[in-house]
């Protein structure tokens, strides 16, 4: 439950997620390798979004 929850919140932006890197407590508790496993989780949701949001800019449809 915890590492499903904790890449989920990270994939998402989301903050806490549940069990052991709930609201009450943080991700200290994660080794640097499953830390490192969440960063890339962060990197890839800010890319998904960025990747829809592009479609909405002006900019991108003028040419």
């Amino acid at each position: 439950m915890t590492s499903f929850s904790a890449i989920i919140a990270c994939f998402n932006n989301a903050g806490p997620g549940l069990n052991l890197v709930g609201p009450a407590t943080n991700y200290s508790v994660l080794t640097d390798f499953q830390t490192s496993v969440c960063t890339f989780a962060m990197l890839l949701g800010c890319v998904q979004i960025f990747s829809i949001v592009i479609l909405f800019v002006p900019e991108f449809w003028r040419k």
